[in-house]
């Protein structure tokens, strides 16, 4: 299996909203205290009557259905076909960290005593049945849409994924002098017997299980034999024909086990708990704390056992003893495991089989038209503020051109940054390390806590940290979530802020395949909030009042829900009133009630979700003023939008929340009011857009279940939103490229 580094950047769970959560049993005092909290609003708000206590959907239930519906992108046969086989990776990717994560977590807490009910109120050992249940169902789906649809299809279209036996006789050959030159001498295989213990088994690496006999004894011997991780999940034998490693390792066991006979071999898979438990008493160890614990996380218990259908019944009684894992545990699955490889064969250069190219061009606020060289950004930005929309506009000459600039400008003073994700080779980092070299100050917030993340933002504290950077950690007890930078620049006798809040990581390769939006902008208001919350992450500051921000964990929820709550009163008066929100993730109890309340009030509600949504829609007199639609297509939905008629001068905040408890409560989140009448329009109109029944899109139901709508009542496709914006710039630009 190819490392995670060397694959195509494809959207993971750890950046789909993060949607896999594991809490501490001191986070979960704090939610059910949220969920407390909600209920006595529920019971208590202006008189009215209490809402019913079966209001919520399951947020387990809710999240297998976000991966249901990236799995029937890869059933869909409208979708490019090798488009379908990175959806089938991505689907296997978001599975093995809900696994590592949330099942893992679930199973924690069902250990030690401390799990609480869930939204729906099932007890936590129901919520677990019900999530292998399922799983096994969409795991079936998944290797039926492999194996009898896209893999045929692919070969019919020249590219071969192939098993041992189907490969010709050279091929063979040929892969035997690979094997011996570049694959058997990074082999190691482990006996078991009463001088070798069962070996470990890391976290999904693929294992051979191997039975051999001793002819001269007649014993029989169990072996494992760990498939190396750096190498290519799929070999390629001649020009788009392709084998599992696993297949060429398996074909040549008698190499490893010289003088025995190889009886059976199997291939099998662990998912582990990997999620991290970190106390943050002492800020200044957190550091090395959370090292302790990336080198702990390695050793989880396992939660899932993946197996294939032929496995020999003795060999996994084996796998299940030695593992502790207990039978429900265990999905067999017909070969190859691990799909996530087919991300490296949906990276093939056959662009005739994937979405067609879009190359995001300069924003127009930003482009030179008589010129080649940079826009400047600082110019552009003192005569108005510049809305961004990603991948539409191009973050590297814009957000990343605005960084450069302000690392090489002599008249630029100070930085200051928060850094949650970013890439392997970030110019973003190179910019900030070039600022601190020059001699300016610069100021990074790195949040060393950002799950799956945690080794490579350590990597870049410490690099930044060497430069002169001042790198702080966040706040103990919160994660800093939020998207900023914030230059000071000298002009003339006077200092200016020049300001970026966005929905998206500082992620340039990222940057290209999700969607985010970021509000460039010399505002003095927005400069001085900036100011005021990095003085707050950096020093000891306590404001919690700001003037164009609403930042969690103080102000956001509270923000959001006294703006609905306006609404209500906007109806009541015969204003223009409505509700429209665009998130990955909604949970957050509080604001659910909040919506449930404006919807009884007759406000319209959309929200717009890509992921998890426990607000049950279209119930008779609670919300069947609400509609929720979930968009997913060739880019990863990703910017949070929240927009409310104010009796008919619309209110827009853009920013990094989700409606969860970890956003509102355990994190520094960030949205800024967009204050640009045509920027408030735009975005409004892209809500709109998003959430018409005319737009093509999953239509969630009372009861939890997703309908994908595609065709219009004389079955002619509906428009999708994504490439109706790719259209737009490319009308904008003049080209159709």
């Amino acid at each position: 299996m190819g490392s995670r580094s060397e694959l195509p950047e494809v959207p993971q769970l750890g950046e789909l909203g993060e949607l896999a959560d594991g809490e501490s049993p001191a986070v979960l005092d704090a939610e059910q205290a949220g969920r407390d909290a909600a209920q006595e609003v529920a019971h208590e708000e202006d008189g009215l009557a209490p809402l019913p206590q079966d209001r919520f959907l399951d947020r387990e239930r809710s999240w297998l259905a976000f991966n249901e519906r990236v799995l029937e992108l890869a059933e869909d046969e409208n979708t490019p076909l090798l488009e379908r086989a990175n959806f089938l990776s991505i689907f296997a990717s978001n599975l093995d960290e809900f696994f590592m994560v949330r099942v893992a977590g679930l199973k924690r807490r069902i250990a030690t005593g401390v799990a609480i009910r869930s939204l729906t109120g099932r007890p936590p050992r129901e919520v677990l049945e019900d999530i292998w249940s399922l799983a096994r169902e969409l795991l079936a789906r998944q290797a039926t849409c492999y194996q009898q649809v896209v893999n045929p299809l692919l070969a019919e279209q020249g590219i071969h994924l192939l098993r041992w036996p189907d490969l010709a006789e050279h091929e063979q050959t040929a892969l035997f002098s690979l094997f011996r030159k570049r694959i058997f001498p990074v082999l190691t295989p482990l006996a078991v017997d009463p001088a070798h213990p069962f070996p470990y088994i890391s976290g999904l690496s693929l294992n051979l299980a191997v039975v051999v006999r001793n002819p001269a004894t007649g014993h029989r011997h169990f072996a494992r034999v760990k498939v190396p991780p750096l190498l290519s999940r799929f070999l390629e034998v001649s020009p788009q024909r392709f084998v599992p490693v696993e297949d060429v390792i398996a074909a040549h066991l008698e190499e490893l086990f010289p003088g025995m006979e190889v009886l059976a071999q199997h291939v099998f898979r662990v998912t582990r708990n990997e999620d991290l438990e970190v106390e943050e008493d002492d800020a200044e160890n957190l550091l090395q704390a959370l090292e302790k614990e990336l080198l702990r996380r390695r050793f989880g218990p396992p939660v899932r056992l993946e197996v294939e259908e032929s496995i020999d019944p003795e060999v996994l009684d084996l796998l299940v003893r030695e593992l502790k894992i207990r039978r429900e545990e265990v999905i067999a699955v017909p070969g190859p495991l691990d799909l996530t490889g087919l991300g490296s064969i949906a990276a093939l250069d056959r662009p005739e089989l994937k979405y067609p190219k879009f190359v995001a061009g300069t924003h127009r606020d930003l482009a030179e038209v008589e010129s080649a060289s940079p826009p400047d950004v600082f110019a552009a930005l003192r005569s108005r503020d510049v809305l961004l929309h990603h991948p539409y506009d191009s973050f590297s000459t814009s957000v990343q051109a605005f960084l450069e600039q302000a690392a090489a400008d002599p008249d630029v003073l100070a930085i200051k940054q928060t850094l949650y994700r970013t890439s392997g080779d970030s110019p973003i980092v190179d910019a900030l390390i070039d600022a601190a070299e020059s001699g300016k100050q610069v100021l990074v917030l790195v949040e060393i806590k950002a799950r799956f993340d945690e080794s490579a933002n350590i990597k870049w504290a410490r690099k930044l940290e060497q430069a002169g950077c001042h790198v702080v950690y966040g706040l103990v007890g919160l994660k800093t979530h939020c998207k900023l930078s914030l230059v000071v620049r000298q002009e003339g006798e006077e200092l200016r802020r020049y300001a970026h809040v966005g929905t998206g990581n500082y992620h340039p390769k990222t940057a290209r395949s999700y969607e985010d939006l970021g509000l460039l902008t010399a505002d003095p208001a927005v400069g001085a909030d900036l100011s005021d919350l990095f003085n707050r992450l950096s020093g000891y500051s306590r404001r919690d009042n700001y003037r164009r921000l609403l930042v969690a964990p103080r102000s956001l929820r509270e923000g959001l829900v006294s703006r609905i709550g306006r609404e209500i009163e906007n109806h009541r008066a015969g204003r223009p009133a409505w509700v429209r929100i665009k998130v990955n993730s909604i949970v957050d109890e509080a604001v659910i009630d909040a919506l449930y309340r404006a919807s009884q009030a007759g406000v319209p509600v959309d929200v717009w979700v890509r992921g998890i949504c426990a607000l049950r829609p279209g119930v008779p007199g609670l919300s069947e003023h609400i509609r929720v639609r979930s968009v997913l297509g060739r880019f990863l939905e990703h910017s949070r939008l929240y927009a409310f008629a104010d009796g008919g001068d619309p209110e827009v905040w853009l920013g990094s929340a989700d409606l969860m408890h970890r956003n509102l409560d355990r994190r520094i989140e960030v949205l800024v009011r967009v204050a640009d009448p045509g920027h408030r329009s735009t975005l409004t109109r892209l809500l709109a857009t998003g959430t018409s029944d005319r737009t093509e899109s999953w239509h969630l139901h009372s009861d939890g279940h997703w309908e994908r709508h595609a065709t219009d009542a004389e079955g002619e496709p509906l428009r999708r939103v994504q490439e109706t914006l790719i259209e737009a710039r490319r009308k904008r630009r003049g080209t159709g490229s």
